[in-house]
């Protein structure tokens, strides 16, 4: 049973440096691998003492005395957050493992557990949905506050864009949902969007986050009421909301206006909506929501009551921000004033709303905010334009000041997908930054410091990068499977990958695949001796993880 695969037994961390963090238990995992033995991995937390070290333990079934269970770790500390048992026998598949903090005395302390888990035959752990359907986004967040994580997600995966060109908008044959589900396979609650809310990314943003500082997370969405659709099926007229849902029984119990049509020029303009969270005072969350992308763009904050922070709109700042929006919003410190900024697209705005910077190149498609240059101070953004460029369509910028460090000095004419940005080449320093034309047979694999690495006529224009094994660069998952970049693969990957994230064990991510009646959760089984706090929580990855249930999929980045 999956209640075994994940324990609820915690080791609660309450606050964080700065800004806030999540309480988590220890994700313990075990799983089996091709071999017999049994990996397991579990979280470091940023609460943990530095010289915090673990004891393992295998429990036989049937032996509930801890006098007659094996210490595996033999009375020794382990600091490693992960540890490979080779000696379980075939007798004992129905082992279970115990995690504790290591004690100096001889004997077992309850107090010291931290965990408790079964052992996963598979080197995936499987949620089954309640019906034979995909699912198209996955949200992230402990609902119930006991420490451990649920999955909440929109099915199914069916997409139309408001592009009035043929291939773009279809009419919705079905309405959005939105489940919660725990690691056991119990669906917390369901909740229909309703026919107000037509079945495409930009008319559906939702996100899943603690905003209301309960321990317990939330989950945020635009709604509307009835069916206001017209002969054609858009929905062009209609009250529109901002809703919050209780994390607990998915129930409406507050809800607020959504930033009005008014403004576009037409339907394509205003039905792109977006929503995250972001620490505008450095505190506490608020709650961002916009509208726009090609041209008027409306961001308004709003604390966890819906009350009024402040409200921007592209014009104030003399139209250099008009269009600049990206299909998604990053929140991040920029500069470093211990304050989101929010990443609007090739433009900043800073915390107290007002604009920050533009670049007044238009819309971009591939947009990373990280340190992806070691040799520059601070963080950098990754920029591929969708808009048509005669030069520097390809960019890297200092994020505090939206200065060019580097760009592509080639033409461009429509930079395609989501790109990626990460550390996957050993000899290079700092990150590579990957980016392709969606019309011709054009790819880039360029150093942090814009040294072309690679040319290719052929291949994704969106790999996923992970990290997965024992080295510190990371893999990628292209074509079915975990690898290295250019390498075979490590680990085959069945299904839709949805999104990859720390969700689970230690600080490697897992990758969480759609199937049909299943959310599949892939998780690495290879040792390390290496070990680092668990990636949620540190604070822009968290937020990453936060807006990636809405706009475009952009894997969460890490503040340094």
């Amino acid at each position: 049973m999956l209640t075994l695969i994940v324990g609820f037994f915690a080791l609660f961390s309450y606050e964080a440096a700065g800004f806030g963090a999540e309480k988590l238990d220890r994700g313990l995992v075990a799983l089996e691998r091709e071999d017999g033995s049994v990996f397991l991995s579990w979280r470091l937390l940023q609460a943990d003492p530095e010289d915090i070290a673990f004891t393992v333990v295998r429990v036989p079934a049937g032996l509930s005395s801890p006098s007659q269970w094996m210490n595996l770790t033999k009375g020794k500390p382990h600091r490693a957050t992960c540890f490979v048992d080779p000696g379980r026998q075939r007798a004992e598949r129905t082992a279970e493992y115990a995690l504790y903090r290591f004690g100096r005395q001889k004997d077992l302390k309850e107090a010291d557990k931290l965990d408790f888990v079964g052992v996963c035959p598979r080197p995936y752990l499987s949620i089954p949905l309640k019906g034979d359907y995909d699912f198209q986004k996955v949200g992230i967040g402990d609902l119930d506050g006991d420490g451990a994580y649920e999955f909440v997600i929109k099915q199914p995966n069916f997409n139309t864009d408001p592009y009035q060109r043929p291939g773009y908008w279809k009419r919705s044959t079905t309405t959005y949902k939105i489940e919660a589900y725990r690691m056991d396979g119990t669906m917390m609650w369901h909740y229909d969007m309703g026919w107000s809310i037509e079945a495409g990314i930009w008319y559906s943003p939702w996100i899943v986050y603690d905003v209301d500082g309960d321990g317990k997370a939330e989950v945020y969405c635009k709604a509307g009421e009835g069916d206001p659709r017209d002969e054609k099926g858009l929905v062009r007229t209609g009250p529109e909301y901002l809703v919050k849902l209780d994390g607990q029984t998915g129930k409406v119990v507050a809800k607020t206006d959504w930033l009005s049509r008014d403004g576009y020029p037409d339907y394509n303009y205003y039905c792109r909506n977006f929503l995250t969270v972001a620490y505008l005072d450095g505190k506490t969350p608020s709650l961002i929501v916009q509208r726009g992308t090609y041209n008027l763009i409306k961001t308004l904050a709003l604390d966890k009551d819906f009350g009024r922070i402040w409200y921007w709109e592209s014009p104030q700042e003399e139209r250099k921000y008009h269009g600049q929006g990206a299909h998604g919003l990053i929140t991040a410190d920029v500069d470093e004033d211990g304050r989101d900024e929010l990443v609007i697209g090739a433009a900043v705005l800073d915390d107290n709303g007002k604009g920050l910077w533009t670049l007044e190149m238009g819309h971009p498609d591939v947009c990373y905010v990280a340190d992806i240059d070691p040799d520059n101070p601070g963080l950098e953004i990754f920029y591929g334009m969708e808009t048509r460029q005669n030069t520097d369509g390809i960019c890297v910028v200092d994020a505090r000041a939206g200065r060019k460090l580097w760009a592509h000095k080639e033409p461009t004419r429509h930079i395609h997908g989501q790109g990626m940005a990460a550390d996957i080449l050993a000899d290079s320093p700092g990150m590579e930054v990957y980016a392709g034309e969606r019309d011709l047979k054009q790819r880039w694999l360029y150093s942090a410091n814009g040294k072309l690495v690679e040319f290719h006529e052929e291949g994704t224009l969106t790999p996923r990068a992970v990290w997965w094994d024992s080295d510190p660069q990371k893999e990628v998952v292209m074509s079915g499977a975990v690898r290295d970049w250019g390498g075979e693969a490590i680990q085959r990957v069945e299904g839709r990958v949805i999104a990859v994230v720390d969700c689970l064990g230690d600080h490697r991510e897992e990758v969480i695949a759609s199937l049909k009646g299943e959310l599949r959760i892939y998780t690495t089984t290879i040792a390390t001796s290496g070990r680092r706090v668990c990636l949620m929580q540190d604070h822009q990855y968290r937020l990453g993880v936060v807006a990636q249930t809405m706009g475009y999929y952009y894997p969460a980045q890490l503040a340094k």
